[in-house]
């Protein structure tokens, strides 16, 4: 298989604190990862990095056949789609929502005086409708419900066709029905052959998506388990990396966790 991202011994130091302690990671072409663990963990450093957001103090981070240090990131992040609250926070409320799809295609958050092609105005219409939110295309952003916003931000993270897609806790925030609304949405684009590779981060399990393959169980910096998800995500694994007996359940595609009694 064919590597879209590999890191080797990637450490982060902030002063005298690890944030990340020698991280060696592998996705391939083709899967489908879940990045679980803890607050603190270090799951939104990791990402970072993926991202092309920040350098390791040490190691090798290699994305998208580029290795970091030796590639100009401005080149290398159009091709990676990211999803985050952080970059939520800077997209303008009254900015409509076709705008707020469509500015991604120049990696800007707010619409000026820049011009779209034909194909770039087609292809934000196409994934707001495939995200089930093109009846809001005229609507403004800061109207809608955190579960409306949430897939409007994934419909942005593709708009330039990324190779890479990454979603940081895209579940955060939201209540029951807005969360089984993103699953849903999510399995769907996990189980489309033509998706890109994608990393979800998370710290609860069942946020976990039918149709994702991989999971890297992240604990105290550094990594618990990593490997295909029913191998890895077991009793002993989630216990070690919570710090909490924990029973793990699988029924329906859908993944559960909870204490044991």
């Amino acid at each position: 298989m064919s590597s879209v991202l590999h890191l080797a011994g990637v450490t982060v130091r902030r002063g005298t604190s690890t944030i990340l302690d020698s991280v060696d990671w592998q996705v391939n072409e083709g899967e489908r990862w879940i990045v679980l663990g803890p607050n603190g963990a270090g799951k939104t450093t990791l990402l970072q990095i993926v991202a092309a957001r920040l350098h390791p103090t040490s190691g090798t981070a290699t994305i998208l056949d580029t290795t970091l240090g030796r590639v100009d990131v401005f080149e290398l992040r159009p091709r990676i789609g990211i999803s985050s609250a952080s970059l939520a926070e800077r997209l303008p409320t009254a900015e409509t929502v076709r705008d707020v799809v469509l500015t991604a295609a120049y990696g800007v958050t707010g619409r000026w005086r820049e011009s779209y092609d034909e194909l770039d105005e087609q292809r934000a219409k196409d994934l707001l409708a495939a995200f089930d939110v093109d009846h809001l295309a005229d609507r403004t952003y800061g109207t809608l419900s955190e579960g409306e916003r949430k897939r409007v931000q994934i419909a942005r993270a593709l708009m330039t066709d990324p190779e890479l897609l990454l979603l940081d806790e895209p579940g955060a925030g939201l209540d029951l029905g807005g969360r089984e609304e993103l699953v849903a949405t999510l399995a769907g684009l996990a189980n489309d052959p033509a998706s890109p590779v994608l990393v979800h981060v998370t710290h609860h399990v069942e946020e976990i998506p039918p149709g994702f393959t991989h999971l890297l169980l992240m604990k105290k910096a550094g990594i618990q388990a990593a490997g295909p998800i029913e191998e890895v995500l077991t009793a002993d694994n989630l216990s070690a990396a919570f710090g909490l007996p924990l029973v793990v359940a699988h029924g329906g595609g859908r993944w559960l966790a909870r204490a044991a009694r």
